[in-house]
């Protein structure tokens, strides 16, 4: 499947499909061969981490040609398989620490969670790979994975992801919702790979430019695939007062009509609120489970991935920005809790693959045809968004409903027993029955 991934965008539709390998090729070049490196030596659009991955590719060359996009591709598919590798014992690595971390000879190895992660990505298509956040997403599965047993390393994993690409940084608040002492746990590792990687940029001469990655958000209107771009690209297809056009300094597309800086300002304000209520339900959740949760490993888990979804969700339904390796971001979580067996994921699983799909039909396949403003593939567009916001109800849904499995003390659970799986039977990845 990865072989798939790096030949079309390798060698069939470069100049689509992995059309940032190319900045990104531009960049090493330019710090190598004339010394001007991103961060230190100007302002940046990616935090000062995502040097590491870029410059780590150019060991396949920058002056041109497929080698960097080579090696890229190589990278990815290692990355890839180390996460695969952490959802086919992720049981194991989840089990809070006491608990026994060997399997039962005769209970069943569940691959569910490996198997949807190939597929999901195979139908997100050549953007799993050619994109900066193809290098986040392994390493946000393996933080979830080994969130209640060594949350200090998921900390460390998810801060060292958000100095690549910002998104990992916002699950972090659900690990510290999960976890028993998350100022030792969690904030304190966070705030040494912080120090870390600030004492590096400081040390470079690029202390003016460490932050400058939030400030090229604040020049981006509408992006015409964000979620809140959806009601202005259908518009567009009837009427000439909304226009798509590339914006040249950032080099996106966005769209532009009657209202739309407007709704670009209250995304801007959106994304901080959503957050918020995102964290808030988390720790309601928590609080309202009280001292039942300590003892119950699966509503520990569901509380970590369940609100790692809801947190992906709100920063992609809450942002003016919206690109198509963002979908990228919702597979960790549905990947994780299959592996898991976390019940009451099947819908979850269905509609993100789905969701993948949808996305690969616009990019890279049919995006000239959104941006000439041909029917079918705005259709297919603005469906996808519409499967997201669905999604962040669901999420948010399943967060305010009781358990699905019932808690230590209550009836059908023995008292100070966490309902783990039985040697010797099998559970439904997908909460099927």
């Amino acid at each position: 499947m990865h072989a798939w991934l790096a030949w079309v965008g390798v060698v069939w539709i470069p100049q689509k499909a992995f059309w940032d390998l190319e900045l990104y090729r531009y960049w090493m070049w330019l710090g190598l061969h004339e010394g001007q490196w991103p961060v230190l030596s100007g302002d940046w659009v990616y935090p000062a981490g995502a040097v590491v991955p870029m410059l780590a590719a150019a060991a396949g060359g920058t002056a041109g040609g497929s080698g960097y996009a080579t090696v890229w591709a190589l990278l990815v598919t290692a990355l890839d398989a180390g996460a695969l590798g952490v959802l086919l014992h992720a049981p194991r690595l989840a089990r809070p620490v006491g608990r026994s971390g060997h399997r039962h000879p005769h209970e069943p190895r569940v691959t569910t969670g490996a198997w949807w992660w190939i597929g999901f990505l195979a139908l997100l298509g050549p953007i799993a790979m050619g994109r900066l956040d193809a290098v986040v997403a392994p390493v946000v599965v393996v933080a979830l994975a080994v969130t209640l047993r060594h949350p200090r390393l998921s900390s460390v994993l998810l801060t060292v992801g958000a100095w690549v690409k910002v998104a990992p940084g916002a699950l972090l608040l659900a690990v510290v919702v999960a976890v028993r002492r998350p100022w030792r746990d969690v904030v304190l590792p966070a705030a040494v790979v912080c120090v870390v990687v600030v004492g590096a940029v400081v040390a470079g001469g690029g202390a003016p430019h460490l932050l400058s990655f939030l400030g090229e958000q604040e020049d981006r209107g509408l992006q015409i695939e964000a979620v809140g771009a959806t009601p202005w690209v259908v518009w567009g297809l009837w009427s000439d007062e909304v226009e798509r056009f590339l914006n040249q300094p950032i080099v996106t597309w966005e769209v532009s009509g009657p209202g739309t800086a407007g709704a670009a300002d209250a995304l801007g304000a959106l994304f901080v609120v959503g957050l918020a209520a995102c964290a808030a339900l988390l720790w309601w959740r928590r609080l309202h489970l009280g001292p039942r949760f300590w003892q119950d490993a699966v509503a520990q888990r569901e509380l970590v991935v369940r609100g790692a979804m809801l947190l992906v969700l709100a920063t992609i339904v809450f942002n003016k920005v919206g690109t198509p390796q963002y979908v990228g971001w919702l597979a960790p979580p549905v990947a994780v809790a299959l592996a898991l067996r976390l019940p009451g994921w099947r819908v979850t699983a269905w509609t993100v693959a789905g969701v993948a799909a949808a996305t690969q039909v616009v990019f890279p396949w049919g995006y000239d045809q959104v941006l000439a403003g041909e029917p079918l593939v705005t259709a297919v567009l603005a469906a996808r968004n519409v499967a997201l916001v669905v999604l962040l109800v669901l999420t948010a849904r399943a967060l305010l409903r009781p358990p699905a499995h019932p808690l230590p003390g209550d009836a059908g659970g023995a008292p100070g027993v966490s309902p783990e799986v039985a040697p010797g039977t099998v559970s439904s990845p997908a909460g099927s029955p």
